[in-house]
């Protein structure tokens, strides 16, 4: 039998149990004769009566049947209060931990694959707060004893700890009703047990648990932070350090609540997105794509020469869009709207205290009560021997050095295999040079689906991009011939010459020169936060790249909502920060979108799923604009709508994914989104086919096959 079916089993014959002992349960004139009838026993038999007492009140509170108060009230008449508060106290306890054990043993692993990806934050919230949580629920009388069993059976606290927290928590009202038996001769009712004052008290007991935790933080603050001398007043509510994605948020919101804020920059407003990452890469890959498209126009009946790369032009359109898009990251933009900005090198003195190194000289302090670390990431060049004879590039640097070339780079070879490698490599290829790519791992974009990066290695390659998995390099150097790196793979060593290389081997995070030492806080590849992007200071945060765990600019932006607004709301209220949905894309042409979970990670993680593909090369539109490259593929929780995680792989990708992204957020599946009118013909219509392909998969065949008796019976 299914564990769900003998838990619901029991719960029913609970339930009858409860109906049946509800006309029976005493009233005290009742309970008065039936403890003088087994008085005299008891006073025989204490040991026996004791013990009998113990196990029918675990029996009770196991099964929440409704005699736990009349059972307490009468351990208080036949043991006195001591006795019998630690009998009632122990007994109940183990009961309600029996309770627990059943839900957990039955429900548990039921109520996880329901839950499916949600289970893995609430698991974690609750292995945090759990203690916290239940302390409060035992202490508030509104909540059914039984149901706080019950619940907390299907989180992750440990047995011990809801064994400990509960006979804690439970004690104060029991030893209410205990204290109460003992005088049973002389109440007349239980109003004056359960009065509000006394229920009101209780529920203010369920608020200890926070203002420990409020104390308990204050103390952790003044520990870590008594060194240093607290100001008596800021100059600023907030200074953020760093104009990139999460700076610029940040500093919008303090100043739109109307916070005094001070935004500090060394370099280039924009950060590495603007300058040097999302915005050059993507006006590169524009003009790779049309050249690519050129040499394709015939497929579509039209005849076009070979297309003329002018690579100088390609390269300053790449500077021209970048100085489009930065006034939207402007000094002047920012201080219109309130934020003072200050170009120079911060440095962090103490808690409270920023030092700002001026760009045109000179040195400024400034006292803040909150400070946002946003000091972004930075490519590494990995160490490889001869890397510096070769004047390896990064994703940072090849704008201005390769600005003002004729050519691109006739030999290039680009070292890293994930998404900014694999843009870089495909565009390069596409604007004339013949790119190696070299990826020590066995697949491209190791982070998808092995189809996932099979689908790329094919564009790739058919491009005409030399890919090279399963290779790791060696050394670098310069011969005759000129500039080499030396690789070995499955087929042994091989020198691969080059004129430039390109390392995007991966981003570190921006730590030195800033302070964070001094100030002990702990960095290990990023500075550590907790789940409101709090420091060891809980004073001061951190966001976007520098924080973890997801180097892309909207997770910035994300992350720097939560850190503004913690920073501003602080110590009143306070947000953990969300990432239950974060999408992601690839801009290799045909693009790859991401949200949620991908088979891979789900078949690594156990969770139970149920995979759904729709084929875009079934999609009209993508028929008629030739682009049928790609799929649709959707995790499900087995036998629901509701979406685990997808990954779309084609033309504009990352412009579809953002409607599975909506329905995860908002907690809406496969049939709202099949539901929904999506305007023909469209590459969007490819999300509502993967959404019938799911509904066609779970039509009941029994109800078919009655649909078909009623069509044919209506015939005649």
């Amino acid at each position: 039998m299914q564990r769900p079916v003998l838990f619901l089993g029991l719960a029913v014959a609970v339930l009858l149990a409860g109906i049946f002992l509800r006309d029976v349960v005493p009233d005290l004139a009742a309970l008065r004769a039936h403890l003088a009838r087994v008085e005299a026993w008891r006073t025989a038999h204490p040991s026996l009566a004791a013990g009998l007492f113990f196990l029918l009140y675990l029996g009770v509170t196991a099964l929440s049947l409704p005699l736990a108060v009349w059972l307490t009230l009468a351990g208080g008449a036949l043991f006195g209060f001591w006795t019998g508060l630690a009998l009632v106290s122990f007994a109940s306890t183990a009961g309600a931990t029996l309770a627990f054990l059943a839900a957990r043993h039955l429900l548990r692993d039921w109520v996880r694959a329901r839950l499916g990806a949600r289970a893995g934050a609430i698991d974690a919230g609750l292995r945090r707060d759990g203690a916290f949580y239940l302390f409060s629920l035992r202490l508030i009388p509104v909540v059914p004893f039984f149901a706080v069993n019950l619940l907390m059976g299907l989180t992750p606290i440990r047995t011990g700890v809801f064994y400990g927290v509960s006979q804690l928590a439970m004690l104060p009202a029991t030893a209410v009703y205990v204290n109460a038996g003992t005088q049973i001769a002389k109440i007349d009712s239980l109003s004056g047990l359960v009065s509000p004052a006394l229920l009101a008290s209780f529920a203010a007991l369920g608020l200890f648990p926070w203002l420990a935790r409020l104390v308990v933080g204050a103390l952790r603050r003044r520990r870590v932070q008594a060194r240093w001398t607290r100001p008596r007043r800021f100059d600023r509510n907030l200074v953020v350090i760093g104009a990139g994605s999460a700076g610029l948020v940040s500093a919008y919101i303090a100043a739109a609540a109307q916070a005094k804020v001070t935004l500090v920059e060394a370099g280039e407003m924009g950060g590495d997105c603007l300058n040097t990452g999302c915005v050059p890469s993507k006006a590169l890959i524009r003009s790779a794509k049309l050249a690519q498209e050129m040499r394709q126009a015939s497929a579509l009946g039209i005849g076009t020469p070979e297309p003329q790369i002018r690579f100088v032009e390609v390269m300053e359109r790449v500077h021209r869009t970048i100085t489009q898009i930065a006034p939207h990251d402007s000094v002047e933009r920012y201080t219109a709207l309130g934020v003072e900005v200050l170009p120079g090198r911060a440095r962090i003195l103490d808690p409270w205290t920023v030092e700002v190194a001026l760009n045109g000289g000179g040195i400024q302090r400034l006292t803040t009560r909150s400070i946002v670390i946003a000091t972004g990431a930075r490519p590494v060049v990995p160490l490889l021997p001869g890397i510096d004879t070769v004047d390896c590039l990064t994703s940072d640097t090849l704008w201005s050095r390769l600005r003002g070339r004729e050519t691109a780079p006739a030999r290039l070879v680009v070292l890293g295999g994930g998404p900014i490698g694999t843009e870089l490599a495909q565009a390069f290829q596409r604007l004339g040079s013949q790119v190696t790519q070299v990826e020590m791992a066995d697949r491209l974009m190791i982070r998808e689906d092995q189809e996932v990066s099979a689908h790329v290695r094919t564009a790739l390659e058919a491009d005409g991009v030399r890919v090279l998995t399963g290779h790791k390099a060696l050394a670098c150097g310069r011969d005759d011939t000129g500039k080499w790196i030396e690789v070995e793979g499955p087929k042994g060593r091989q020198r691969i010459h080059f004129d430039e290389i390109i390392a995007a081997v991966g981003r570190a995070a921006r730590l030195q020169g800033f302070g964070l030492e001094e100030l002990g806080i702990p960095t290990d590849r990023v500075v550590q936060t907790n789940d409101y992007l709090e420091t060891l200071h809980p004073n001061i945060y951190a966001a976007g790249d520098v924080a973890g765990p997801y180097q892309f600019t909207h997770t910035a932006a994300h992350q720097a909502w939560f850190a503004a607004v913690n920073a501003m709301a602080a110590p009143f209220w306070r947000f953990r920060a969300d990432y239950r949905v974060i999408p992601w894309a690839t801009f290799c042409d045909p693009e790859v979108a991401r949200v949620g979970l991908s088979e891979t990670e789900a078949q690594e993680r156990g969770i139970a799923h149920e995979v759904t593909r729709y084929g875009i090369d079934d999609l009209d539109r993508a028929i008629a604009d030739g682009r049928t490259e790609g799929f649709v593929k959707v995790l499900t929780v087995p036998g629901r709508g509701r979406i685990l995680g997808v990954t779309i792989v084609g033309h504009h990708a990352g412009d579809l994914i953002a409607e599975f992204v909506l329905a995860m957020k908002h907690g809406l599946g496969l049939n709202k989104i099949l539901g929904t009118i999506h305007i023909y013909p469209t590459l969007a219509e490819a999300n509502k086919y993967a959404a019938g392909n799911w509904r066609r998969a779970h039509v009941n065949p029994k109800l078919l096959a009655l649909a078909r008796r009623f069509h044919d019976w209506r015939r005649g």
